[in-house]
């Protein structure tokens, strides 16, 4: 099947324009946004970015004056998404429940994976040179071994599982949004049911393999180095 283009649409706070900035400068940014998000959805962040200017049927001076590096069209692109994410990892922290807290989140940025290629870009994809970026990733990872460590304290996680196997079961997850939404979705709820029923904590349960030295931002990026 065709992979599905990012549906976020032009409102996200990364687009506010520059005040004073004229309307066509104001129109030309939206239009590189827009083509970024579709390219990115379809190819990853990769794309290079004359490939994107031409997309937006702007010159590439155009897309410079805007984005002066790749990294900044990136999270300008992306922004919404990266927002959307943390605040799901928030909202499960103040939950009363923390496993019911930690499954929502799940079953929330599952979902956001399954009906946009673009959140891979966004969330799971190489780290841009860019601060903003690296500070909403950095607070995605440290709320979810919050969640983890919550749901664990009250004995329905299990012990031996690591904020790592979320990183395994959205790379997974990844592959399921090659297909059409509908059948993304029911196959993203499904594998999540099953991950979940395998997270929860029974007597007599083996052991699980050391956790993957993974993280968020691993999945699609370069490999982690260790030296």
């Amino acid at each position: 099947m065709p992979v599905q283009p990012s549906r976020i649409q032009s409102s996200s706070a990364a687009e506010t324009p520059v005040r004073g900035q004229r309307a066509d400068a104001r129109h030309n940014r939206a239009r590189l946004l827009q083509a970024a998000r579709e390219a990115y959805a379809l190819n990853g962040t990769d794309v290079p970015s004359s490939t994107i200017a031409r997309r937006a049927g702007v010159g590439a001076a155009t897309l410079y004056r805007h984005f002066p590096t790749r990294g900044s069209l990136i999270a300008a692109a992306f922004s919404e998404q990266l927002t959307e994410c943390v605040a799901a990892l928030d909202e499960a922290l103040r939950d009363d429940d923390p496993w019911r807290g930690l499954c929502s989140a799940l079953d929330k940025v599952c979902r956001m994976q399954a009906e946009d290629r673009g959140f891979s870009a966004a969330f799971l994809g190489e780290s841009p040179d860019d601060p903003a970026l690296h500070r909403e990733r950095a607070r995605a990872e440290a709320g979810l071994a919050r969640l983890v460590q919550r749901a664990k304290d009250t004995g329905r996680l299990r012990k031996d599982f690591d904020p790592s196997d979320v990183t395994l079961l959205l790379l997974a997850n990844s592959g399921i949004v090659r297909q059409s939404p509908e059948a993304s979705l029911a196959a993203s709820h499904r594998l999540l049911a099953y991950f979940l029923q395998s997270c929860r904590a029974t007597d007599g349960a083996p052991s699980l393999p050391p956790p993957a030295p993974l993280r968020l931002d691993d999945l699609y990026g370069p490999p982690h180095r260790t030296d």
